[in-house]
């Protein structure tokens, strides 16, 4: 049986990792890393920090694996999104029998938490339909935690409720019907810039808890092109970006 240890790491910033964290992660035979090609080389290097900074096990392997890529050509983004999940339960199971063989407790670093807007807990069911297999999960710090911290501000008004959703659920269906405050996560497109500006407030992050942290805020009708013209610039920059962001309405 293979014993999987879903791990949040937060943001990247090492000290984002729990007691929990530390303790399933040298408890672990093999720690696995996924690589998300050259232009995101940043993202391995960083959960290699953590292994060299919190691993002291001197008996735990750590493997690295290339992440396949999505078809963004797959005229159904659910099912491109079904195959994609499919190729990396794929290579996980490969990798951890190639590794260790059917038995040992095995550690996958996670960015954020495994619960909210993450698949890996989908692609876990996946391994798990051939491979014997029992997930535990080690929660972490989500990019909107990190977020809030960093604005120093709270996620919702006093005594009312908050959505989370995503850039492409923003674009193609609006603000949200019952809720003032809208956090939104998996934005490629800065789709803030289809919401109507007036009365609306945003706060902005990207690298949230890495060195390169960049935060913006303001009347969005004020900071939405600041927002974009940073970000597009972070972009080129590093070769990738991670950010998230919150809008408000009065």
């Amino acid at each position: 049986m293979i014993e999987l240890h879903l791990i949040g790491i937060g943001t990247g910033n090492p000290d984002h990792l729990t007691l929990q964290a530390i303790k399933a992660l040298n408890a672990a035979d093999l720690v696995l890393i996924p690589r998300k090609g050259e232009t995101k080389a940043d993202l391995a290097g960083l959960r290699r920090q953590i292994c060299d900074t919190m691993l002291t096990n001197p008996a735990t392997r750590v493997a690295e694996f290339d992440l396949p890529v999505r078809d963004a050509a797959n005229p159904s983004y659910r099912k491109g999104v079904d195959d994609w999940h499919d190729a990396i339960a794929g290579v996980w199971k490969e990798t951890i029998l190639g590794e260790i063989g059917h038995d040992g407790r095995v550690a996958l670093l996670v960015w954020g938490d495994p619960s909210l807007y993450d698949s890996t807990l989908r692609i876990a069911g996946r391994v798990g339909r051939t491979l014997p297999l029992a997930v535990r999960v080690v929660p972490g710090i989500t990019s909107l935690q990190a977020l809030t911290a960093a604005h120093a501000i709270p996620l919702n008004e006093l005594g009312e409720p908050f959505i989370v959703t995503t850039g492409r659920q923003l674009r193609d269906h609006g603000w949200p019907a019952g809720v003032r405050t809208v956090a939104v996560m998996l934005d490629g497109e800065c789709s803030f810039e289809s919401v109507a500006p007036e009365g609306v407030t945003i706060w902005w992050g990207a690298y949230l808890g890495m060195a390169d942290e960049l935060i913006l805020s303001g009347p969005l009708s004020e900071t939405a092109g600041r927002i974009v013209a940073t970000r597009a610039a972070a972009r080129e920059r590093h070769g990738w970006i991670m950010d998230i962001y919150i809008l408000c309405r009065g």
